[in-house]
């Protein structure tokens, strides 16, 4: 008996993204694309019609906007919602509202005038589709937005961190130093990173965040952090001391990594090959804080689809560091995750709610530690 398909509707004002769109889907034998819209009114009526398994959903559209029609399909009749949006500041600031709201994902405009990409950019479309289908969908409400959110991008060749920062057989140990937290995230992180930050007081120690976002997302998702949070947030620059109370997050071309200068942490940003097909690279950060903080470091791997972070987070559990996996029940996807648990990465898995407090516990407890060596 055949697996049914994935069926779809586009909803698109342009005719001819919804043609590419359609063309692009439609190839995938598991894929049915089952009607297309030029409008919310139009998508609404069709929703009830054909009942799509995921729509892929414009940004900006006549009529009704993208960001309030997801906002009343997700308050009336949740399901998995792909943003289409135009890779700009002002179209990044609309798609972080849509992952605010509920959307799973979001994926550039195709780049029409560009033929010989459409390759790397259907595998792409295709495979957000698919991870949408079963990704975990909550109803709208405006006290409890909904976490979502990746990154996106054409896909580059698969490296390891190796390509980055050679791995070190025994990390670089320091008994006395300002303690560190490290947190990676996909699918779903935008909004997963914002309910982590916002329950931690100013006194927190530094943050690095590696989250899987384009170029154009990464200004206007710390500034949205920045607004919202007691910690102050910003977009990584390179050679930026880390210091407490402070959140640094990768620019979504460069990798992020902690280093060392004297004594002080400091962000240092790389422009070399994409690893696990992403830049940032959660895997290069975690390696990077591995190596230079170890057991005074703590590391949280969030919802993401693939496996970008399990192996750099078990580098962190083996220096010493306290790690933390969000639970399969609270993530968006559970790819990320579920590989760290796998491999034995995870000291505790548990929910997106308690990941604050424990952080809270862990870096009180850390500090006991430190004034007990010092005396």
């Amino acid at each position: 008996m055949s697996t049914p398909k994935l069926k779809v509707l586009i909803v698109d004002d342009s005719a001819l993204v919804r043609r590419i769109l359609t063309e692009l889907l439609s190839a995938d034998p598991e894929i049915e694309v089952v009607g297309a819209a030029s409008d919310a009114y139009m998508a609404r009526d069709k929703i009830k019609a054909l009942n799509p398994d995921v729509i892929t959903l414009d940004v900006e559209m006549p009529k009704m906007d993208g960001v309030t029609f997801l906002r009343n399909l997700m308050r009336l009749r949740p399901m998995p919602v792909v943003m289409v949006s135009s890779l700009t500041e002002h179209g990044a600031e609309i798609t972080l509202d849509a992952l605010a709201v509920g959307a799973v994902d979001y994926l550039p405009k195709p780049k029409i005038d560009l033929a010989a990409t459409l390759g790397d950019y259907a595998e792409e479309l295709r495979a957000k589709i698919k991870m949408a289908a079963r990704a975990r969908v909550r109803r709208y409400s405006a006290d409890a937005p909904a976490a979502a959110g990746a990154g996106a991008g054409n896909i580059p060749p698969r490296y390891s961190a190796d390509a980055i920062l050679p791995k070190t057989a025994a990390p670089k140990q320091f008994r006395t130093t300002d303690r560190i937290i490290a947190i990676g995230a996909s699918t779903g992180g935008t909004e997963a990173i914002r309910n982590v930050l916002v329950e931690l007081p100013a006194d927190t120690p530094g943050i690095v965040i590696a989250q899987h976002i384009p170029k154009a997302f990464s200004t206007p998702f710390a500034k949205r952090m920045n607004a919202c949070c007691q910690m102050t947030v910003y977009e990584a620059e390179d050679g930026q001391q880390v210091l407490p109370g402070h959140v640094y997050i990768a620019p979504g071309d460069r990798h992020l990594l902690l280093v060392r200068d004297g004594a002080r942490y400091v962000c240092k940003l790389d422009d070399g090959q994409p690893v696990n097909r992403h830049k940032p690279s959660v895997d290069v950060l975690f390696r990077s804080v591995a190596q230079q903080a170890g057991r005074n470091a703590i590391g949280v791997i969030l919802t993401g689809m693939g496996k970008d972070g399990a192996e750099g987070l078990k580098e962190m559990r083996d220096a010493g560091s306290p790690t933390i996996a969000q639970d399969e029940a609270t993530s968006v996807v559970w790819g990320m995750p579920r590989e760290a648990v796998a491999i034995g990465a995870a000291v505790q898995v548990m929910g997106l709610h308690e990941i604050p407090a424990r952080l809270r516990a862990l870096a009180e407890s850390m500090d006991v530690t430190r004034t007990k060596a010092a005396v």
